[in-house]
């Protein structure tokens, strides 16, 4: 399995990225700039990850300058032959920006910068990034946002939980599998409670709170990520810890 995590002016968690990755032993990674037309190999990447940050100082809109981004042609044609892609926080902004995924992310309800651990309950296990959780399982990840309030206008919204394209949802801090999940357990506001979506054709997924922030065992706000992590191991056949 080989990474690649974009690197945009302004992006903050990409080497954070970088370090969870390599603790699940799950392969190499590139650091790629945003100005570059094409990945390092020749083969390409088996996942790209675009990381959270302020791309691009977050001018216009979170993500919208570096949606057009040399290197996001080359993010398009990876997943448009079915290649995975994953954004976290600001990542999930720039995949909006670029239609790679429906729906905006506006600002948080309370117009504050949230920083803070979250529960989300996992609605889906039956893609590449979720296939080793249970699904209705609660787990906690991090959040830290300004603009996170996922909105679509009610007919895409129907449209996106029919086809069952909510893959996270904010929920109830309970062990329990299946608690209670929606906007009322939302820091941000997002519509329906929604933390992470995924698109169609199940390769591109976008999501606010952080796995990479509870993936190093040495640190106290646990080790769920680990779980997102190994799921996108277990899709490339890599070694599980």
């Amino acid at each position: 399995m080989r990474t690649a995590v974009i690197v945009f002016p302004g992006s903050n968690c990409d080497r954070d990225i970088e370090k969870a990755i390599t603790d699940c032993s799950l392969g190499p990674v590139d650091m790629v700039r945003h100005d570059e037309e094409n990945f390092p190999t020749h083969s390409g990447p088996d996942l790209v990850v675009l990381s959270g940050g302020f791309s691009r100082g977050d001018h216009l809109r979170a993500g919208a300058l570096a949606a057009k981004s040399r290197i996001m042609k080359a993010v398009r044609a990876h997943a448009e032959k079915g290649g995975l892609v994953v954004g976290v926080s600001n990542g999930f902004h720039i995949l909006t920006e670029a239609r790679l995924l429906p729906g905006a992310l506006l600002p948080n309800r309370s117009l504050r910068f949230i920083c803070a651990p979250c529960h989300i309950r996992v609605e889906r296990n039956d893609t590449p990034f979720t296939n080793s959780f249970r699904e209705g399982e609660i787990v906690q990840f991090s959040i830290a946002h300004r603009e996170g309030r996922y909105s679509l206008p009610p007919p895409e919204l129907r449209e996106l939980e029919a086809r069952r394209g909510v893959v996270f949802r904010y929920s109830a801090a309970s062990p329990v599998n299946g608690a209670p999940a929606g906007e009322e357990y939302s820091p941000d506001g997002s519509l329906n409670g929604i933390a992470g979506v995924i698109n169609e054709r199940g390769n591109v997924l976008g999501l606010m709170p952080r796995p990479e922030r509870v993936t190093l065992k040495n640190l106290i706000r646990g080790t769920d990520g680990r779980i997102f992590w190994n799921s996108l191991g277990e899709h490339f056949g890599v070694r599980r810890d």
